[in-house]
C-alpha cells in the first residue's frame, strides 16, 4: 500500500508539471504504444517500443540554453527506442499526444535522420536530421486570434500527422517529432522545445539520402523563431531550424546533375 501510494503521489506530481508526450503512433492501420515516461519506469521488464526515453519524472522541456547539448536532441537523457515501426516511404504516420495546454503556442517541427544501422543501438549525437515538415503560424492576428500549429493539435483532439517522404532510401531511420512552445519565448532563455524521438523502419524503391545536421546543430537560443513574442499581434513567424527538405526539388536537381 506505501509503495503504491507513493507510485500515485510521485505520478500526480509528474503530471502537474507536464506537458505532453506523444502516447500511440498509428500507420496502416496499425497502433504502436509510444514510451510513457509517466509509468515505464516504475516496470520491472517495461515493453519494447519505438519511442526513446525520457530522464523521469521530466515530461517537462528542453530549455535554449540546450540547444548545443545533447538534451535537445531526443528529450534529457533520452536513450533509443528498443523497436522500430514498419513504415513505407511516403506513408503517413498519425500521433496522438497527451493533453496539449492551450497557452503553449508555438510551430511543430518534424526530422528525419538515417541510422545507418540499427537504430535502436544508434548514437544520438552522431545522427544527422534532415527537416521534412514545419508548422508555424496558420493564421496571422493577434494573440486572440491567431493560430499557431500547437493550437491545431488541440483542436484536431491532440493529434499530428507526418509524412515520409516518398523518394528515400529505405533503411532505419529516427523520427524527430518536436513542439516548439513560446509562451514564453519573448524572454531569453524562455521557449520550451519538446522533442520526441521515434524509430523508423522505412521500405520503398526510393535512393534518396538527403543530408542533414546534427541535433544539437538545429538551432541556438538567439534565433528568430526561438527568442519569439506571440502575445503581440503578428503576421508572420520565421520557424527555425534548417531549411525544409523537398523531394521534388532534390530530383530536378538530381536530374540536372546527370544533364
Amino acid at each position: 500500500m506505501a509503495q503504491k501510494a507513493l507510485l500515485a503521489s510521485v505520478l500526480g506530481a509528474a503530471s502537474v508539471a507536464a506537458h505532453g508526450f506523444v502516447e500511440t503512433i498509428t500507420v496502416n492501420g496499425q497502433t504502436h504504444e509510444n514510451y510513457n515516461p509517466g509509468t515505464f519506469p516504475y516496470m520491472d521488464n517495461p515493453p519494447a517500443v519505438p519511442g526513446w526515453t525520457a530522464d523521469f519524472p521530466d515530461l517537462g522541456f528542453v530549455e535554449p540554453a540546450a540547444a548545443g547539448d545533447p538534451d535537445i536532441i531526443c528529450h534529457r537523457s533520452a536513450t533509443p527506442g528498443q523497436s522500430h515501426i514498419p513504415v513505407n516511404a511516403g506513408d503517413t504516420l498519425t500521433l496522438q499526444w497527451s493533453p496539449w495546454p492551450e497557452s503553449h503556442k508555438g510551430p511543430i517541427i518534424d526530422y528525419l535522420a538515417n541510422c545507418h544501422g540499427d537504430c535502436t543501438t544508434a548514437d544520438k549525437t552522431s545522427l544527422e536530421f534532415f527537416k521534412i515538415a514545419e508548422q508555424g503560424l496558420i493564421t496571422p492576428g493577434d494573440p486572440t486570434t491567431a493560430v499557431w500549429a500547437a493550437d491545431k493539435l488541440i483542436a484536431d483532439g491532440e493529434i499530428w500527422e507526418v509524412t515520409i517522404p516518398e523518394d528515400i532510401a529505405p533503411g532505419s531511420y529516427v523520427l524527430r517529432h518536436e513542439i516548439l512552445a513560446l509562451h514564453s519565448g519573448s524572454q531569453p532563455n524562455g521557449a520550451q522545445f519538446y522533442p520526441q524521438c521515434i524509430n523508423l523502419e522505412v521500405s520503398g524503391s526510393g535512393s534518396a539520402e538527403p543530408s542533414g545536421v546534427p541535433g544539437t546543430s538545429l538551432y541556438t537560443a538567439e534565433d528568430p523563431g526561438v527568442l519569439f513574442n506571440v502575445w503581440v499581434a503578428v503576421d508572420s513567424y520565421p520557424i527555425p531550424g534548417p531549411p525544409l527538405y523537398n523531394a521534388r526539388k532534390a530530383r530536378r536537381h538530381a536530374k540536372d546533375i546527370k544533364a
